[in-house]
C-alpha cells in the first residue's frame, strides 16, 4: 500500500519525486507508514489523501458535513469507541436496512469494524473519510452530551469538605470528569478553528465561547458550581497560582490535537461573579507560512517584496488586535531567514520558533523591557531586527536610531491604516525628518471571512450597497455579489476561514519630503492613492465584486467613511 500510494501521488503530480524519495526514506528507517508521514507533513491536503487512498483501495469516499446523521444512527455506538477508532455511522444503506455505512479513516481497521457491527447489530459497509471530518462529526453530535455529562459526574462526587484546590489536584492523578471537561473544550475548540475560549462568569452559569474566524459563538452553558473547578484546572496545567483569585495571572501550556502541537496562552481576571478566563489557541506551525498564503495580490506581493529587500529602514505592521499582524510578521521573517544574516527578535511572549532566528522573550521583572533589550541586541551584531510591538517613545527612538545605522527593523503598531501610522510616531516623540529618513514602508491590514463556497448565494444590491461600492445600476449587474446562507460544512455560519485585506504605503521621494515637512495625515494618504496605493476599504471591495467575501463582512472590517451609509434604510435616521 505505501508504495503504491507513492506512486499514485507522483503521477497524479500531487508530490514531487524528491518528495517521494524522501517520504520512503522516511518510511523505511522510521517504520511509520506514508500516510501517517504525510498527514503530519501537510504536504498534500487531507482530502487529496483520502482520495488518493480511495483510488487504490476502490473503497469511495464520504464527507460527513454533506450528510446529517438520524437520531436513531447516532444511539448505535458509544462516542469513545468511534473516537478510539475514528469512525463514524452516519446513514443506513437505502438499499439494505440492515447494513449500517460507516465513515472510517482506515477501513482496514477490523478490530474497529468487529466493535462498531456487534454495538450496533448490523452489516457495516465502510467508508473513506478525512480524519478531521469524522472528529468534528463526532463532536458536533456527541460533544456537547459528553461534556455535560462529565460536568454532572464533578457536581455530583464533588465532595463537601475538601476544598476545590484539593479536588483539583487529586483529579489531576485520577483524570476525573473536570479534567475530561477542559480537554473536551480544548480538543472542541481546534477543530471549529476557534482563535480563543472564553470562559465567563454570570450569577448562576458560566458561559463557554469560542472565537471562529474573528466572531464569537456560544457553545456551552454549566452551572456556577463548576466555575471553580474548570478554573483551577486550567491554573494547574499553566502554572498559575490555584490559590490566588484577586489577582489577574498570566501563563500558558501546549497540548497535541490529532497530532498537531498547539500553544495555548492562557489569561485569568477577576469579576464580579468570578475569574474569567481567556485561551488564545496557536498552532506552532501556523505563523510560519508561505507568504502566497497571506491573500497578496501580484501587484501587492510586488510590493510586499520591495519592501523586505530594503538594506536598511523600519516596516511596520499595522492594525488592531486579532487583524494577523503576527502572521505577516514571522512570514517576513521566514522570508529574510537565511544564514547569510543575523535576526535577532525581541518580543512578549514569542509566539512560534523559527530556526536559525534568535528570538528573546521580554521580561518586565527582570528589566528586560522592548528598549532594554533592543539596547543589548544592537551589540550582537545584527542585520535584521523584529521588535514584537512599538508601544512606547523610547522603543520608538532606539528602532529609529537602529534603522538609520544600517539594520532592518520590522515590527507592528496600533493604528487604523498606514498614513495614521505616522502620525502615531510622532505622537510617540520622534521627529517627523527622523520618520522619514528611517521608514522604508507600512502595511496595514484586517481579516475578513470567506464565505462558504458551499452554501453561498447571489445578493441583489440595494441602491445604498451599490453607493457603498461606487457602482452604478449597469455595473452592479455585470458583479458576482454574493451573501452568506449557513450550512453543515460552515456550521451554519456562511463563513469557512479568513484571508487577508491589505493596503500596503511604499515609501517613495514624494512621500518621504512630506513626511519630513510634517503634513497632515489626510494629505499623505492622497499622495499615496495617487502613486497607486489601494486603501483598506478598496482591497475589500475588490473581494466583495469577486464573491470571496460579503458586503456586510466588508463594513464590520472596512476603515472608510461612515458618510458613505446616510442613506441606508435605517442609519442616520
Amino acid at each position: 500500500m505505501n508504495e503504491r500510494l507513492l506512486r499514485y501521488l507522483t503521477e497524479k503530480g500531487l508530490i514531487s519525486k524528491a518528495q517521494a524519495e524522501a517520504l520512503w526514506q522516511e518510511h523505511f528507517e522510521n517504520h511509520r507508514s506514508v500516510r501517517e508521514i504525510l498527514s503530519e507533513s501537510g504536504a498534500i491536503s487531507e482530502e487529496q489523501l483520502i482520495d488518493a487512498l480511495s483510488a487504490i483501495s476502490r473503497i469511495p469516499t464520504v464527507r460527513l458535513y454533506e450528510h446529517p446523521v438520524p437520531v436513531e444512527v447516532r444511539r448505535l455506538v458509544r462516542p469513545d469507541i468511534l473516537r478510539q477508532y475514528v469512525m463514524m455511522p452516519y446513514a443506513f444503506d437505502p438499499d439494505d436496512n440492515g447494513t449500517l455505512l460507516v465513515a472510517m479513516n482506515d477501513p482496514m481497521n477490523m478490530r474497529g469494524r468487529d466493535l462498531v457491527a456487534i454495538a450496533s447489530k448490523c452489516r457495516i459497509k465502510p467508508f473513506l473519510a478525512t480524519t478531521t471530518d469524522i472528529l468534528v462529526s463526532i463532536d458536533r453530535y456527541y460533544g456537547t452530551e459528553e461534556m455535560q455529562e462529565a460536568a454532572e459526574l464533578y457536581t455530583q462526587s464533588s465532595e463537601v469538605d475538601k476544598t476545590v484546590e484539593e479536588q483539583i489536584i487529586q483529579e489531576d492523578i485520577n483524570s476525573s470528569p473536570v479534567v475530561m471537561l477542559v480537554n473536551s473544550l480544548v480538543e472542541q475548540a481546534v477543530r471549529q478553528r476557534a482563535s480563543d475560549i472564553h470562559i465567563e462568569a454570570g450569577p448562576d452559569r458560566v458561559r463557554v465561547r469560542c472565537r471562529v474566524d474573528g466572531v464569537l459563538y456560544t457553545t456551552a452553558v454549566y452551572d456556577i458550581r463548576l466555575l471553580a473547578a474548570i478554573t483551577a484546572r486550567i491554573k494547574i496545567i499553566s502554572g498559575l497560582d490555584i490559590s490566588e483569585k484577586r489577582k489577574p495571572q498570566d501563563g500558558r501550556f501546549s497540548i497535541t490535537v490529532d497530532r498537531r502541537e498547539y500553544d495555548i496562552r492562557v489569561s485569568i481576571l477577576p469579576t464580579v461573579y468570578g475569574e474569567k478566563c481567556v485561551m488564545r489557541l496557536a498552532q506552532k506551525k501556523a505563523l510560519s507560512r508561505s507568504k502566497l498564503t497571506l491573500g497578496l495580490t501580484p501587484a501587492e506581493m510586488v510590493k510586499f517584496d520591495k519592501i523586505l529587500s530594503k538594506p536598511n529602514g523600519i516596516v511596520l505592521v499595522t492594525g488592531p488586535t486579532g487583524s494577523g499582524k503576527s502572521t505577516t510578521l514571522y512570514t517576513a521573517l521566514s522570508e529574510l531567514n537565511s544564514d547569510m544574516v543575523n535576526i535577532v527578535t525581541v518580543e512578549d511572549p514569542v509566539e512560534a520558533n523559527i530556526e536559525g532566528i534568535n528570538q528573546v522573550q521580554v521580561n518586565v521583572k527582570a528589566d528586560m523591557t522592548f528598549a532594554n533589550a533592543l539596547r543589548s541586541i544592537l551589540r550582537q551584531d545584527p542585520d535584521i531586527i523584529m521588535i514584537g510591538e512599538i508601544r512606547d517613545g523610547e522603543t520608538a527612538g532606539i528602532a529609529v536610531q537602529a534603522s538609520i545605522t544600517g539594520h532592518l527593523v520590522v515590527s507592528t503598531l496600533h493604528t487604523n491604516d498606514t498614513a495614521s501610522s505616522i502620525t502615531r510616531l510622532m505622537d510617540m516623540g520622534i521627529e517627523s525628518y527622523l520618520i522619514a529618513d528611517s521608514t522604508a514602508g507600512i502595511i496595514a491590514q484586517r481579516l475578513v471571512r470567506r464565505l462558504c463556497p458551499h452554501c453561498k448565494k447571489p445578493h441583489h444590491l440595494e441602491d445604498y450597497e451599490m453607493a457603498y461600492l461606487s457602482l452604478t445600476p449597469e455595473e452592479a449587474e455585470t458583479v458576482s455579489v454574493h451573501e452568506p446562507v449557513g450550512c453543515q460544512r460552515c456550521n451554519g455560519t456562511g463563513y469557512h476561514d479568513r484571508i487577508g485585506i491589505f493596503e500596503i504605503m511604499e515609501i517613495t521621494p514624494a512621500l518621504r519630503g512630506m513626511i519630513a515637512r510634517n503634513r497632515p495625515t489626510d494629505e499623505i494618504r492622497n499622495v499615496a492613492v495617487a502613486e497607486g496605493m489601494e486603501t483598506l476599504h478598496e482591497s475589500a471591495r475588490r473581494l466583495v465584486l469577486d464573491g470571496t467575501t460579503s458586503i456586510s463582512e466588508m463594513r464590520r472590517v472596512s476603515v472608510a467613511d461612515i458618510t458613505l451609509l446616510v442613506d441606508e434604510p435605517g442609519v442616520g435616521n
